[in-house]
Parts: structure tokens; sequence; C-alpha cells
């Protein structure tokens, strides 16, 4: 009796070997990332690195099915599964090149490209080698031409309607509220319920004093107020953390009291950097889009 060996492709073995090492390092780093204590930067280095391992996993896996064909050699079942453990690195590892190569770099967009609202606190970036670097005049010229549609909302309601929708959508959203800033001017003023003053002179009517309203007290203009912000606006600032991945993005809110209308406007800016990747133009888009279903009926041209 002839038996027939079959050569072992080692090229498929060790392609198993290599892709589960890539899909264990990419899963550690991830859950690490999302619930332990490993930084933006680390994470993404530890992407890349699954990423390369994975890549060369295919590579190997791919001799090992040529292998396969050609002189029946032992390690197709090990070059599909290398493949298959390569998928999620792989997938998300260029998943994030695609949207670096086609998004705009930008980390900090904002719905007023000419006064964008400010941080009631400065957000803390992230350590590490992707640093966030402060927006320039050139990437608020990107942003408008990337996200021309990404632009602040008109309400025809009034300061605290709009305020409670703005507090509403941020809680379905997961935003967290972390300060605020001028909310006083959301509260009814008491002079416009009128005041008792000094009684007309003439008779008295049959139905007694009517008070006479007194004139609202004039406010000072603060002289130190920063640039993109009135005396009469209300600042909500929070932090909003992607489910998956749990990179943290800072938000502040703007809303403005205009002609009986409110103005809303959003800046949303990632703690890391130069490039999110598109995540923060997608949040304030979302971010608005709920608005307008939360405001529907009130939204203004």
């Amino acid at each position: 009796m002839i038996t027939f060996e079959r050569p072992v492709s080692l090229a498929a073995l060790w392609a198993r070997r290599l892709s589960r090492l890539a899909f264990g390092i990419f899963v550690l780093s991830l859950a690490a990332h999302r619930f332990g204590p490993v930084d933006t930067s680390s994470f993404v280095a530890l992407v890349l690195l699954s990423a390369g391992l994975a890549l060369a996993g295919v590579l190997l896996a791919i001799v090992g099915l040529v292998r396969l064909w050609q002189v029946a050699a032992v390690g197709g079942i090990a070059s599909v599964a290398a493949i298959l453990y390569a998928l999620l690195p792989l997938g998300v590892a260029g998943y994030g090149l695609e949207a670096f190569a086609t998004k705009p770099a930008l980390s900090d967009v904002t719905t007023d490209l000419a006064n964008p609202p400010p941080f009631i606190r400065p957000p803390v970036g992230e350590v590490g080698w992707l640093k966030p670097r402060p927006p320039t005049p050139a990437d608020r010229a990107a942003q408008a031409e990337a996200y021309p549609a990404l632009t602040g909302r008109r309400y025809d309601g009034a300061l605290d309607r709009v305020l409670a929708g703005v507090r509403t959508v941020s809680e379905s959203m997961g935003i967290a509220l972390t300060a605020d800033q001028g909310l006083e001017n959301a509260e009814p003023d008491i002079e416009d319920l009128g005041q008792p003053g000094k009684l007309p002179e003439g008779p008295p009517s049959d139905d007694g004093p009517v008070p006479i309203p007194m004139a609202r007290p004039e406010t000072s203009q603060p002289q130190d107020l920063p640039p993109g912000l009135r005396a009469t606006d209300i600042l909500l600032q929070g932090e909003w953390r992607s489910f998956v991945v749990g990179t943290r993005y800072d938000l502040v809110i703007r809303l403005r009291e205009e002609a009986e209308t409110t103005f809303v406007d959003i800046r949303t800016a990632a703690r890391f950097g130069p490039h999110d990747l598109g995540t923060s133009a997608a949040l304030s888009e979302r971010f608005l889009h709920a608005l307008d279903a939360e405001l529907l009926g009130i939204a203004g041209d």
C-alpha cells in the first residue's frame, strides 16, 4: 500500500498565529480604552500594530491557500481561520484610514465660523502623540467647504422652551452637561409682570388701584466677555463619549435670543487631534437634527 504524505504549509500555520495575535491585541486594547486606563494615542498605536500583524497573517494565508491548490499542502483550515481572525482589526483600520483620507483634518467644528461659542471650561486634551491643536482660520475654511450644511438653528420659541429642548436632546444622546452659564437669562422678568408704583391722579376706578409698571433697570454690558458671547446668551457645556470605542468629545451649546426667536449654535471638539475622522461634525449634525425633531413646529427659517 502506498501512503501519500501531504506536505505541511508553514505559511498557513504562521498566518493563523499572527492573525490570532492581532485579534487578541485589538480586542484587549479596545476593552482597555473603553473601560480602562489606555489613552487614545496608545489605543491608535495598538490598533495600527494589530492591523499590521493581521495584514501579514492574510498574506501568509494566501500563500497557504496557493500551496493547498498546487501541492495539496496541509493548511487550508488554518489559512481560512487566519483570514477570519484578521477581518476585525483590518476592517476597523481600513475604515479609519478611509475616513482619514476623505475627511478634512479637523478636530474642532462649529456652526458659527466667525464667532464660535467659547468653552466655559477649557477642554482637557489627550496626552501622547495625538495631542489636539487649536483651530486655525484654515481649519474654519476647510470646514465651510466640507460641511456647508452645518449651520445654526433659529426657532420661533422662547429661550426657556428651547433650553428645555436642548436639555432633553442632550440627555437622550448621552451628553453629560458639566457646566452652564447665563441660565438666569431664561427666567421670566418680574418687572414685565408690573410692580406697584405711583398711582395716577384722579378718582380711583371701580377695580381698585391700577399698578403702573416701572422701567426695567439698565444692566451694564460686561467688558470681559470672550469673543462669541453676549451678556444675554446661555452656554451649556457637555461631554460625549462614543459607545464602542470610548473616545471623548467636548461640546458647548449657545442659545441666543434675537427678535422674539432663539438661535442655537453648537461647537464640538475632540480631545485628540488633529484629525477626528469626521466624528465631531457628525455628532453636531446629529444633535441639531434631534433638536429639530424635539422642537418640531417652532423651527424658523
